[in-house]
């Protein structure tokens, strides 16, 4: 893929995503990521389970680490990335999408994974420290062909919803799974990211 990026580090990474073939420095659960201590501005990808729509289905592992990544982000500037509706958000008292910037000039946008390659839609938000210049822009929109969760039947209880005809549901790989043009999205978010106020 080209010369690996060497001034944005990614934290929280799975030890298989595109991410070592991108960046120099990234930190899976084995480099434990609660050891960085900078100096890159970073990419955080906290486990979501905890914290979003289906943490039904997580076993609560890792809670802990999500808001360390947001004091991470904060510090070091970047990108942090977790579901939309993430119970995160009102736990460290993040600013939602179309909110004024908090304290730390943090602000967030919300984007659509499916537009970066993703097979489904997976809304995403992203919560940004240090990228008030920066230009946000993104591909058009593109239709999914899966969906995260959920059932064809009307009546079956539970969660995730009904699923649309002719759309798939995605395995668990797939929901985790990060495209490599967003990687190299958010990449691109943090490497324009000035460092935050320590």
């Amino acid at each position: 893929m080209g010369q690996l990026i060497s001034n944005v580090s990614v934290l929280y990474c799975d030890p298989r995503s595109v991410y070592r073939t991108l960046v120099v420095d990234w930190w899976d659960e084995a480099r434990d990521a609660r050891r960085y201590g900078g100096p890159n501005p970073i990419v955080a990808h906290p486990p979501c389970g905890p914290w979003g729509r289906l943490r039904h289905m997580s076993h609560g592992a890792g809670r802990d680490l999500a808001p360390l990544a947001v004091r991470q982000v904060r510090q070091w500037g970047g990108v942090l990335e977790h579901p939309f509706g993430s119970l995160l958000w009102k736990q460290c008292d993040l600013p939602r999408p179309g909110e004024l910037p908090d304290a730390f000039g943090g602000r967030t946008i919300e984007v659509c994974q499916c537009d970066w390659g993703h097979v489904a839609r997976k809304r995403t938000w992203l919560y940004l420290v240090g990228l008030t210049g920066s230009p946000l822009t993104w591909p058009p929109p593109h239709e999914p062909t899966h969906w995260i969760s959920g059932g064809r039947n009307a009546r079956r209880k539970g969660r995730g919803g009904l699923v649309p005809p002719g759309i798939k549901v995605c395995s668990a790989a797939q929901r985790r799974r990060t495209p490599a043009e967003f990687a190299v999205y958010l990449i691109a978010l943090a490497a324009a990211a000035i460092h935050a106020p320590r």
